[in-house]
């Protein structure tokens, strides 16, 4: 629960306890502290553990507790795939059976007569029997309360437990007082009959509720985190080694190590992230990206762990192990986002930093308005008036509203392959109404191939040779095409040296004693050299989509390269769904204008910026942001990281183990911009419940504490039990955790 947020008071400061250390106001904000995940291996026996609140991630524990700020259980900071610690569940289930069994014969000797159950003791007989029936459950029961709010108090940090154990203490210690010592109290605090109230009852019923309150507030909380354990969960237990000797022997994941040679046989879970050597297969990777339909793998294709092998077998080089793999970047991602704070979070924490102290100030003024003005026996009205009002104020629905939906959406994106990388992604996301797409990689395959080959003087293969000569040595997804084709056309590549790359217009190479250039129209230009022989032919080609190079060789025009992406099966449909959801979808692209004009007309796309250097792209981003617009830019994550960093969302879309996490706020584990569509659904999806939390925890409040004042009592003869304010606050809180499961199930 998070009930307050001192902050706000300047409280905060260094108040530890038992090992817990708060950061200043400055650090509460700011990103987590990273969270290393280790797959497949046990922490040492000497590693110390630490331990959060899930409310406030700037809190920090060397053993488990309760936060200093909210009084809140931690939870361990690096998530395993171990099963959760639940003695405090275990606790609390104990302590409730307990306080029940008490509490129920204690409410029939003090109500029992209003519906026929008269027990027949009376006077100080009844008063003995109450206070051995309350006093376990209000000392013992209650016990983790008081420690609680004796902490809020030395932390100068008020919270939920604050008030109830304010109000379970002045119940309960008023009504031993009246017990013992009943001559001391003046006339106001007495009945018709000359007796002084007891409140054993209310304390005893109070505990309990606050206790089945907190045994289901625990069992949802764990379902909250079960999209992380079910990821955790995924990775193989052992890996199959092929030692030097060619012996096979299956080891622990943690003894794999980098280059290992592992078999993969059918049925297997792929152990780490690598590449296959030898072997084919269908890999169902759905546990990543959420697209059931298996993959298939040949030599030389990468795969990742924790995906499952279909019927065939491989060998595969293990390339990332332990902490390096991409499922346990994905779990610590997921850990962080889940423990971030989203902006609309700072309104309840305002709020909540001042509410309890206006609440004890209400159930003061309340007190002494019952007191003055109340009928008799004033002073005992006023007194459980007070005690309805501290008790059924308790904010934790307010803290919960937010970071509990927060929880859950993480997560389910997690299973769906939508990484947010905090909770800030996942409320600008919902308000995003232009997309940005980069063209290659993104709208199509990213994998490009030469189509065709244009030579001035016929020679073709001369042409290819020379292109492919000069980009051996780039990586560009391009260069790689050209390569690749010089080679299906069974064509030597011979070496070039004084190789040059100029940004955004193409390479320079020499090949053979002769200087080759490739690359747009700006760099043979820039070089002095007519291709007006090859123009009509390359407008020709970018009228069809495809990006055509010229090749000049030692000064003159030689030919052009022609080079085609396809584009993605799942890209018509994607942009459907994105129309659908009210967002515009504009292609930005370094490519030529008619060539990417060619691919928006077969999509439908409306909007193109062509010829666009990375550069520049940061600038397209601003000039939308400056004209209104709510801007997410999808890319590779690297060429457009500064582009993603100036956008309101970045949005990486991720290929494997390739997978751009640190670049943006949301990383798609599967490049498909079918999964932008389920990321805004899912934002959407989680920002309406968070203000439906929201809105219920303000009403609910608003509501509740002029009723336990007692407003309405002029009016209509209502007063609020203590107890039923008890109830009524436990459900508060447990009702908005139900709310958040919700997006366990909702549909993205």
């Amino acid at each position: 629960m998070q009930p307050n947020h001192p902050d706000h008071h300047g409280h905060h400061g260094h108040h530890g306890h038992h090992g817990h250390h708060v950061h200043d106001h400055a650090s509460a904000h700011a990103v987590t502290q990273p969270v290393t995940v280790e797959l497949g291996s046990k922490p040492s026996p000497g590693a110390a553990a630490e331990y959060t609140c899930p409310m406030h991630p700037e809190v920090r524990s060397d053993r488990p507790g309760s936060c200093p700020i909210c009084g809140m259980s931690l939870e361990p900071v690096r998530p395993t795939a171990e099963p959760a610690d639940d003695s405090e569940l275990r606790s609390m289930t104990v302590r409730f059976w307990i306080s029940a069994a008490l509490a129920v014969p204690l409410l029939i000797l003090t109500m029992g007569s209003m519906v026929g159950l008269d027990i027949g003791l009376t006077g100080r007989t009844r008063a003995y029997v109450e206070l051995a029936l309350a006093a376990p459950v209000c000392t013992w029961a209650a016990w983790p309360f008081y420690v609680r709010f004796f902490q809020s108090l030395k932390n100068r940090s008020p919270n939920m437990w604050t008030l109830i154990g304010l109000g379970v203490l002045v119940a309960f210690g008023f009504s031993i007082v009246a017990t013992l010592a009943p001559t001391i109290f003046p006339a106001a605090f007495r009945g018709h009959g000359g007796e002084v109230g007891l409140y054993f009852e209310a304390a005893a019923v109070i505990v309990a509720l606050v206790l089945l309150g907190q045994v289901l507030e625990l069992r949802a909380r764990g379902r909250t985190g079960a999209a992380l354990q079910q990821l955790l969960g995924l990775a193989a237990k052992q890996a199959r080694r092929i030692e030097p000797d060619g012996r096979e022997v299956d080891v622990e994941l943690s003894h794999v190590h980098l280059g290992d040679r592992l078999r993969v046989r059918p049925g297997d879970k792929v152990p780490v992230d690598g590449v296959i050597e030898e072997g084919s297969s269908n890999v169902d990777e759905s546990m990543l990206t959420g697209e059931p339909m298996p993959v298939s793998k040949n030599v030389g294709d990468r795969v990742v762990g924790a995906t499952i092998n279909g019927t065939g077998s491989f060998v595969m080089r293990a390339e990332a192990v332990g902490s390096e793999t991409l499922l346990a970047r994905i779990v610590e991602l997921v850990a962080q986002a889940q423990r971030s704070r989203a902006p609309i979070q700072k309104l309840a924490d305002h709020v909540a930093g001042w509410f309890v102290p206006i609440v004890i100030a209400i159930a003061l003024v309340s007190f002494a308005v019952w007191a003055v003005f109340g009928p008799d026996p004033r002073l005992a009205h006023g007194l459980i008036n007070a005690i309805a009002v501290v008790i059924i104020a308790c904010p934790c629905a307010l803290g919960l509203a937010t970071p509990i939906s927060i929880m859950v959406a993480v997560g389910r994106g997690a299973q769906i392959g939508v990484l947010f990388r905090d909770a800030q992604a996942v409320e600008r996301l919902e308000k995003v109404d232009t997309l940005f797409v980069d063209k290659t990689g993104t709208l199509t395959e990213g994998r490009p191939a030469v189509t065709d080959v244009f030579a001035v003087d016929g020679d073709e293969l001369a042409v290819l040779r020379a292109a492919a000569a000069v980009e051996r040595g780039s990586e560009h997804p391009l260069a790689q095409a050209i390569v690749n084709g010089a080679e299906a056309r069974k064509i030597t590549i011979p070496a070039s040296t004084q190789f040059e790359s100029v940004t955004g217009k193409g390479v320079i190479g020499t090949v053979d004693g002769k200087v080759v250039l490739l690359g747009n129209r700006a760099l043979i230009a820039d070089a002095g050299i007519d291709l007006s022989t090859l123009s009509d032919r390359a407008d020709a080609l970018r009228a069809d989509g495809k990006t055509a190079m010229f090749v000049a060789i030692d000064g003159r025009a030689a030919g052009i390269v022609a080079v085609s992406d396809p584009i993605k099966a799942s890209t018509h449909d994607a942009l459907r769904a994105l129309r659908e959801a009210g967002l515009r979808v504009v292609m930005v692209t370094g490519d030529n204008r008619r060539t990417a004009e060619a691919v928006a007309r077969k999509l439908g796309i409306d909007q193109v910026i062509a010829d666009v250097m990375p550069a520049d792209k940061v600038r397209v981003v601003e000039d939308a942001q400056r004209e209104g617009h709510v801007v997410a830019m999808a890319g590779d994550g690297i060429n457009d990281a500064p582009a993603l960093a100036k956008a309101d969302v970045g949005i990486a879309m991720g290929t494997g183990t390739d997978i751009a996490i640190e670049s943006a706020g949301v990383t798609l584990v599967k490049g498909d911009l079918r999964s932008i569509a389920r990321a805004v659904t899912l934002s959407r999806a989680t920002m309406r419940n968070i203000k439906q939390n929201l809105f219920f925890a303000f009403v609910y409040n608003a509501a509740g504490i002029p009723l336990a004042a007692g407003v309405l009592y002029p009016f209509t003869g209502w007063l609020l039990s203590p107890m039923i304010a008890a109830l009524a606050m436990s459900l508060s809180s447990v009702s908005v955790i139900g709310n958040a499961l919700r997006l366990r199930r909702a549909s993205i």
